[in-house]
């Protein structure tokens, strides 16, 4: 690998001091650095907006937590670049690697010694009257909640155009296996391997306490439609992008493109689910 790029977490002078000190340890090894506007400001490394890195790069450095991750994913879906993370954050499921490994890591990553998995994410299409009003990508989860008012709403899901049910309810939580240990996991769902292709379905305080969560393959098309609410409900992509919805609006979600982790030789899953969530057992 000889392009790499670097993201920090936004607003956090530590990360920004991280960030500019891989990439003067990188471009000593005489590699090729590009790092987002925020870095490049305070580094002699190239500089380009997050959306336009992945054609440039062969591996993404991320440092931060999982936010900052779930923001760069979302633009490198289906480009095949790795992505590194290197967690700054609290609990960091996606960001495994501990800031103390940093460049033991990076020799791991640049000498080809890593495992690289694919998760896949989601496109999501709000629609009205047919008429596409709203569309992005989530590598987590979608979320349909009530917003500022206390009333639950209601809707409808389908999958495959076949309903599933009609509920009442503070809202719903579509995961990929990537975001099952997220909202979704909060929510009452099932936690799901990443070698799974599935999506959950996990609805967020039902009226109707037999309605449970659900798995369905990842290649179903799945449709919401807000039937009721009694303010313009909420939309919201990992969390992070956020839009209204209103009565009569429906939305389109379907499995998008790959995103690539980067994890070392020695990483297992269910070893990161101990550590992370505080499971008993010994290796």
């Amino acid at each position: 690998m000889q392009r790499i790029g670097i993201i920090a977490k936004q607003q956090d002078a530590f990360a920004l001091k991280t960030a500019c000190e891989l990439s003067a340890w990188l471009q000593a090894k005489d590699l090729h650095v590009v790092v987002t506007p925020e870095i490049g400001e305070h580094s002699q490394a190239s500089v380009s907006p997050l959306s336009d890195i992945a054609q440039q790069v062969e591996l993404m450095v991320v440092l931060g937590g999982d936010g900052t991750l779930l923001q760069t994913g979302r633009c490198f879906v289906g480009s095949g670049v790795p992505i590194l993370g290197i967690n700054l954050g609290r609990l960091g499921f996606l960001t495994d690697t501990p800031l103390s490994n940093m460049f033991d890591v990076m020799d791991d990553v640049l000498a080809g010694n890593f495992k690289a998995k694919k998760h896949f994410a989601l496109h999501v299409e709000v629609t009205n009257n047919n008429q596409m009003v709203n569309s992005g990508i989530a590598m987590n989860d979608v979320v349909l909640q009530r917003n500022d008012h206390p009333r639950m709403i209601e809707f409808e899901m389908y999958s495959c155009e076949q309903l599933v049910f009609r509920l009442r309810a503070d809202g719903i939580v579509i995961a990929t296996p990537a975001g099952s240990t997220a909202y979704a996991l909060s929510a009452g769902g099932p936690i799901v391997h990443p070698e799974i292709e599935a999506i959950s379905v996990a609805p967020i305080c039902p009226h109707t306490v037999s309605n449970r969560p659900i798995m369905l393959p990842a290649y179903n098309d799945i449709r919401l439609a807000l039937i009721d609410s009694p303010a313009p409900a909420a939309l919201n992509l990992d969390g992070q992008v956020h839009s209204t919805l209103n009565v009569g609006d429906s939305v389109r979600i379907k499995r998008a493109g790959d995103i690539t982790l980067v994890y070392l030789e020695h990483w297992h899953y269910f070893e990161v689910l101990r550590n992370k969530l505080g499971w008993a057992g010994q290796q």
